[in-house]
């Protein structure tokens, strides 16, 4: 049994992942920290877990009694925290936020994009892995199988609109669906950090890979979700990018390719990408989308675990979607 810990247990990416965890049949979660809740159960802030769990929150880190560390704090918090820590050398840590994302000189995380570096993340000496941005992943998904096969040559551009469960988990945030409902709004236009993770990530792929990426994020009327419509200049016909893209995730386990364009409600309460080639003249667009806080998060973490412990990377993920 993996003995599991989460740091940082309060906000919404927390509660999808305590979810998982406390459902998969081969991890037993020793502890959920939080600072602002310690004392409470888990379920006075994730009241969907009623029922399933007792666990109580605790300020607590104990590193010695558990196999892996998951980190959803929020941005800028992990890498102090983590600093501080006296980690074991043989824990394996599942960092949610962006603090380890962009590969340097002394980050020891891998970018765990399983589409990407599952080969990477199975490896016997991994220990460290820090889980994609949402729009990265919805992204990336979009354009790995052209940057394998070199053929991102133009200008990206992305319109991605995103739930609102992205805002933030404290307490005035987490009850202010009444502005987001009905609503929607732009945030930061073309500056948003995750853009250096999806280069980051086709670079990999394609070095020689040297065009702008124009992203333009907006928040969306729905609590989550995240859809990303993507285009570029490409004048290879539909069909065989279609053979590309379906070779590419053949052995991947949560990326599909569909033949209409898909909704939200498709994914949403699934660890699934979607995604829909359609050519527009010249222009090819990729549609992709995911739910924000499995696929694009929690879900994410999970598969990365699985992985990093050698199981088959749906167990305890095999989640569907509603039919409505």
């Amino acid at each position: 049994m993996i003995k599991a810990g989460i740091l940082g247990g309060a906000g919404y990416t927390a509660g999808e992942l305590i979810r998982l965890l406390i459902n998969h049949p081969d991890v037993s979660v020793q502890w959920v920290q939080s600072n602002s809740h310690a004392g409470e159960p888990v379920v006075q802030v994730h009241q969907g877990l009623v029922g399933d769990t007792d666990i109580v929150f605790t300020d607590a880190i104990s590193l010695s009694d558990i196999d892996v560390l998951f980190v959803c704090t929020q941005h800028g918090h992990s890498k102090p925290i983590l600093d501080a820590l006296d980690v074991p050398e043989d824990l394996r840590i599942i960092d949610l936020s962006p603090d380890y994302r962009l590969a340097s000189e002394d980050n020891t995380f891998l970018y765990g994009l399983p589409e990407l570096n599952r080969r990477r993340i199975v490896a016997a000496d991994t220990r460290r892995v820090a889980c994609p941005g949402s729009y990265a992943m919805a992204v990336s998904l979009a354009l790995l199988p052209l940057a394998k096969n070199l053929m991102v040559n133009s200008d990206i551009h992305v319109t991605a609109v995103k739930g609102s469960t992205a805002i933030g988990s404290s307490d005035r945030e987490r009850w202010d669906y009444s502005w987001h409902n009905n609503n929607l709004s732009v945030y930061k236009p073309f500056v948003h950090e995750e853009v250096d993770e999806m280069r980051q990530s086709l670079l990999q792929l394609q070095n020689s890979f040297k065009s702008n990426i124009a992203m333009l994020p907006m928040r969306g009327p729905f609590p989550r979700g995240l859809l990303a419509a993507v285009y570029l200049d490409c004048a290879v016909d539909v069909a065989m990018l279609r053979e590309l893209y379906e070779s590419y995730y053949d052995d991947h386990n949560f990326t599909f390719v569909i033949d209409r364009q898909p909704d939200l409600k498709d994914v949403q309460g699934t660890n699934k990408c979607l995604l829909h080639l359609q050519r527009v003249g010249n222009k090819l667009l990729i549609t992709s989308v995911i739910d924000n806080l499995l696929k694009g998060a929690s879900g994410t973490a999970v598969h990365n675990m699985n992985l990093l412990f050698g199981l088959h990377e749906r167990v305890g993920l095999q989640l569907k979607a509603s039919a409505f």
